[in-house]
């Protein structure tokens, strides 16, 4: 099986953040992550939005995730374990994710 590639908090990049986060269900995938102390499988985002989400679609979702830099993924068995990377992306943009989480969850008609 081929290594996971998780970059540098010194190689993450706006943009890749940026672009990672423009998709409805990878921004729903990641906010869901870090919201949450502990790790989480890709198959508990089977369905995102209430919509069923193919496995081959999440995989690239995950991917585009962690080769932006905002999850750690591991393999443990079959399974895939991701946790966010805010607290190392707030020390190299202070803000950013908090915002993006908030008008994340205004979007969506949540409380901020």
């Amino acid at each position: 099986m081929r290594p996971l590639s998780h970059p540098s908090i010194e190689d993450v990049q706006l943009e890749g953040i940026l672009h990672a986060l423009s998709d409805p269900v990878r921004v729903a995938i990641f906010t869901d992550i870090a919201g949450n102390d502990c790790a989480q499988t890709c198959s508990a985002f089977a369905q995102v939005n209430d919509k069923p989400i193919p496995k081959s679609s999440l995989s690239q979702h995950f991917k585009v995730l962690r080769e932006a830099g905002l999850i750690r993924s591991e393999r443990q068995g079959v399974e895939m374990r991701n946790i966010s990377r805010c607290r190392e992306i707030e020390g190299r943009f202070p803000g950013l994710l908090p915002a993006i989480i908030n008008a994340h969850a205004l979007q969506a008609g949540g409380k901020a």
